[in-house]
């Protein structure tokens, strides 16, 4: 192999130089063994994947879409190739019959010198990378195909066009995908023809120099063939109208884009048409002055009619008169929003008042029939379970529980329940490696579960109702293990000779063993199998281990979402899997959405922020959407990883993918009887649907336009001051105004924009038994003239409150610290009732094994403009007797007697506390804070003593059972 080296005017200048002749053969060799290695890496990830749907009984969904992908990756990469091959080609054949040379041309002729014999092999390389990238482009498209082939009516037009919705959800996207391909292939040949023709010498670079005919001509063609690609794309972002984020409608057409951008778009195609015209004429005219006036009008054009026409009308028609303008726009986005996210029908708002009317023994018998308080949080009890239940260090449990409910003892109907599965962690420290953590800790074992409502009393700790090893309890889990869960390692081989840790128990080996039956999995007992797993995994033990025989099989892809991910890859996953035990088994249930983000006039929305809070901070599912559907509940089994769907809910865009996938959701009466009853509604949905009610709660456009009553999800209040995260919505049986009995439910408090003060309560009801009344969305809107306390107002009031404040403070500087559990609010006897547990735990510095204990419990009840009252004990009823009182007590309102009259024994204890407030003043000037709060401490007793001297039936000798805290408001400062 030899090559000429330029070189100076030196007598060695340009002399050959000779090259040893192996790299001839190492350079073919080693592309040949990469393209081989790749290919056996995608054989093997193909048929392994061909094996996994085959062991979870969806062969089908495995053929639709890899024949989907490799169809639409086959079709691009053919049709990309052959129109820019063919350009190159015609591109070639109209070269110059003699390239140009001389002064200016040395560039050039250098890189055709270069190329030219090689041209054959480079064309071949190009075309292949270009089908190679726009074939996986277009593979990667494959769901935007088959919802356009299977599209489905919605039965409903938008408002603008008058199309039927599945224009825009199935029609609309698929139009823009066509046009991007075809964008792109005449772009690519409008470059790779220009730099052939540059390269022949039909078209130079030098000033004044004039292209060849056939230049001019093929790219006049190409650029006529782009402008008329741009008249259609005009013409289909006309519907795009309908996603405007303009002005004051969020997603939908304004008035601008209706009176403006769409007739803009409309001329703009039909100019676009002319250009395109002109384009094809200057091909077969020596001139280019029709081509360039093509581009001048194109230009001129978009910026006048596509750009500034819109801009002087949003400025000078619009903005001036803006609210009656936008009226109608907003009034259509209302109405569409609340349609795609399933509000409208399903939400009742009633008035609140907040101030109850009844007495005080009334209240507490409301309050004592309640059937479950939510005490135990699950994010804090987490922490209680591994120390009391993770039995051994290589178990683990979810860092937050799931709530569900069960019936057990004498309880007539079921309780809320605190529930998590003892999964697999992984080998322990210092003995992992590939045979221990793939072979023997192969999987968890058990189903822990507490009540929600109660402690072990007098230790605080989780009242469990099923746990240990073996399993005990009220439950009747006949399967713990768990082989397919959230940890563990992504594989594990089971069944062969070497036999699995089932249990740690007091036997002389001091565990029990087992070998895997669930049937599960892929059988990996052939030479082959091996050979391909191990090339997926990249472990040659795989392919060498002397512990698999005949009867091994390989579990892999075993997280729950993951497995449903993967048989239901169109649906949106809630990331919060829960476990249940239905007929001795555990289940995963995973909740699937169908979603959307071109349902026109409908607000966009990041499900990734709807649903980020305290228990999920990066929230529980992704993607940028404005139409949601709790369409499927899916089940995977935790013992034999089996994949179940069920339809849910009958929406469009299921029923497309229902069409695409025949036989893959099964229809919502083959739910098993046992699994029922412990479905609920899904978090996601709840986020989304509260996001959006936090404005679209207000139906009047003008309202709307104004935004005064828009509100907003307060954040945490139990949370350090300088953490800023959403509350999340707490699952809790609670009776609902006008509701016939107590129903389990997911609930949400909601505060006005920038303000801590509550606003509203939203609850949806949860129990899928109840048809008639699950999914069914309360909102309880309180006045908007009365500062009523918001989660955080309620927090500050339970900090303050002195008995509590002193203990707490003694906790957070001591060997100890104090954890607030979920702030829990309800309803109750016409205004709120707010429970908080106050969990204990000894200081991790003295006592490694330490855990959260429930010690303490705030209550608190908000009685009217006169303030709510704090309680603050060792039991939820010792707590609730502090802010009801006893039996007997005059009613629960803030006010005095009736009449008018006050006692003077009122007066007296009203001017001492005056005369504290005024001292507390004075120490506060003066720097001392000790006489401060004394005298604060002082003007608090006064004030209880004047509200017991003003109660009826009651005396002034002493303060009352619980210490009112002062009525909060909005301008109140936060700290204690």
């Amino acid at each position: 192999m030899t090559f000429r080296v330029p070189g100076s005017q030196g007598s060695g200048a340009g002399r050959p130089v000779v090259l040893p002749r192996w790299p001839r053969f190492v350079v073919p060799a080693v592309i040949a063994v990469v393209a081989v290695a790749v290919l056996i890496a995608v054989v093997a990830g193909i048929w392994t994947d061909f094996w996994w749907y085959r062991s979870v009984s969806q062969t089908r969904v495995f053929t639709t879409t890899y024949s989907t992908k490799w169809l639409m990756f086959a079709i691009t990469a053919l049709f990309m190739t052959a129109v820019v091959g063919a350009n190159i080609w015609v591109a070639y054949r109209l070269r110059p019959e003699v390239p140009p040379s001389g002064p200016g041309h040395q560039g050039v002729e250098a890189y055709r010198g270069a190329i030219d014999p090689h041209r054959r092999g480079a064309m071949t390389v190009l075309l292949g990378l270009i089908a190679l990238i726009t074939g996986l482009a277009a593979a990667g498209s494959w769901q935007t195909w088959l919802m356009f082939v299977n599209r489905v009516s919605f039965g409903r037009k938008d408002p603008q066009f008058r199309l039927d919705i599945s224009f825009f959800v199935f029609v609309y996207p698929f139009l823009r995908m066509i046009l991007s391909f075809l964008f792109a292939a005449v772009l690519l040949s409008l470059v790779f023809a220009a730099a052939v023709h540059v390269l022949y010498g039909g078209l130079r670079l030098a000033r004044h120099a004039q292209p060849s005919r056939g230049a001019r001509g093929q790219l006049f063609v190409l650029a006529g063939i782009f402008v008329a690609l741009k008249a259609a794309a005009y013409w289909v972002d006309r519907y795009g109208i309908n996603f405007s984020q303009r002005g004051v409608v969020q997603t939908g057409a304004s008035y601008t884009d209706v009176h403006a951008v769409l007739p803009a778009k409309t001329v703009l195609a039909v100019i676009a048409v002319i250009c395109a015209a002109l384009f094809l004429a200057g091909a077969f005219r020596r001139s280019a002055l029709l081509p360039a006036m093509g581009f001048g009008l194109l230009v001129l054009s978009a910026v006048l009619i596509g750009g500034v026409y819109p801009f002087i009308i949003q400025q000078f028609v619009v903005k001036p008169n803006q609210q009656a303008r936008e009226k109608p726009y907003i009034a259509r986005e209302i109405k569409n929003t609340r349609l795609a996210y399933g509000i409208t029908g399903n939400t009742t708002v009633r008035t609140y008042p907040a101030v109850t009317k009844l007495t005080r023994a009334q209240l507490a018998q409301q309050a004592a029939a309640v059937p479950d308080f939510r005490l135990q949080d699950p994010d804090v009890s987490s922490t209680a379970f591994q120390q009391l239940q993770q039995v051994k260090g290589y178990y683990q449990f979810a860092g937050v529980l799931a709530m569900d409910r069960y019936k057990y003892g004498s309880a007539p109907a079921p309780q809320d329940t605190v529930v998590g599965v003892r999964d697999m962690a992984g080998a322990p420290s210092g003995q992992a490696n590939w045979v221990s953590t793939h072979l023997i800790y192969t999987h968890g074992y058990g189903f822990v579960a507490s009540t929600a409502a109660q402690a072990a009393e007098p230790s605080g700790n989780p009242n469990f109702i099923e746990s240990d090893i073996p399993p005990t309890g009220a439950l009747g889990v006949t399967q713990p293990r768990v082989y397919f869960g959230h940890e563990g390692a992504s594989y594990v081989i089971v069944g062969g000779r070497q036999r699995e840790l089932d249990y740690p128990n007091e036997s002389s080996r001091g565990q029990s063993n087992t070998t895997y039956h669930g049937g599960g999995g892929v059988k990996i007992g052939s030479f082959g199998s091996r050979l391909l797993f191990a090339v997926r995994f990249r472990e040659l033990n795989i392919l060498l281990s002397s512990a698999l025989d005949g009867n091994s099989r390989i579990l892999y892809i075993r997280d729950p979402l993951e497995r449903v991910h993967k048989v239901a890859p169109f649906l949106t996953l809630d990331g919060d899997p829960y476990p249940v035990v239905v007929d001795g088994q555990i289940e995963w249930v995973v909740d699937g959405y169908s979603t959307t983000n071109d349902y026109p006039y409908s607000k966009r929305i990041g499900l990734g922020q709807a649903s980020s809070n305290t228990y999920s901070p990066g929230g529980l599912a992704s993607g940028q959407v404005n139409y949601v559907r709790n369409s499927v509940k899916a089940t995977v089994n935790a013992y034999t990883g089996a994949v179940h769907l069920y339809q849910w809910t009958a929406n469009p865009v299921l029923r497309a993918w229902m069409k695409a996938f025949p036989g893959l959701v099964l229809p919502k009466s083959a739910i098993p009887p046992g699994l029922l009853p412990h479905l609920r509604y899904p978090e996601v949905m709840f986020d989304a649907q509260r996001e959006i009610l936090a404005q679209f709660h207000v139906t009047d456009p003008a309202s709307f336009y104004g935004g005064q009553n828009f509100w907003t999800v307060p954040d945490d209040p139990t949370l350090p001051k300088n953490v800023q995260i959403a509350q999340p919505p707490y699952f809790m049986t609670l009776s609902m105004p006008g509701a016939a009995a107590p129903e389990f439910s997911l609930a949400t408090m909601f505060t006005p924009t920038k303000r801590t003060n509550a606003s509203a309560y939203m609850a949806v009801n949860s129990d899928p038994t109840h048809p008639a009344t699950y999914g069914k969305i309360t909102i309880l809107q309180f006045p908007q003239d009365t500062a009523i306390p918001g989660p955080g107002q309620v927090q500050s009031n339970f900090e303050a409150y002195v008995p509590a404040s002193k203990q707490l403070s003694l906790l957070r500087r001591g060997g100890s610290k104090a954890t607030l559990g979920n702030l829990i609010t309800v309803p109750l006897g016409g205004s709120l009732l707010s429970v908080e547990p106050v969990y204990v735990q000894a200081s991790s510095k003295t006592n490694a094994g330490s855990y959260p204990q429930l010690k303490k419990f705030f209550t608190f009840y908000y009685y009217g403009a006169g303030g709510g009252q704090v309680g603050f004990e060792n039991s939820l009823s010792d707590s609730l007797a502090q802010v009801f009182g006893t039996a007997g007590q005059a009613p629960a309102g803030p006010s005095g007697p009736s009449g008018g009259h006050v006692s003077a024994q009122v007066l007296q204890f009203l001017a001492q506390a005056e005369q504290d407030y005024k001292q507390a003043q004075a120490a506060l000037r003066d720097g001392r804070l000790d006489l401060y709060y004394q005298d604060i401490v002082k003007m608090k007793t006064a004030l209880d003593q004047a509200r017991a001297a003003g109660s009826p039936g009651t005396t002034g000798s002493g303060p009352p059972s619980a210490s009112p805290s002062p009525s909060p408001s909005p301008s109140a400062s936060r700290s204690p």
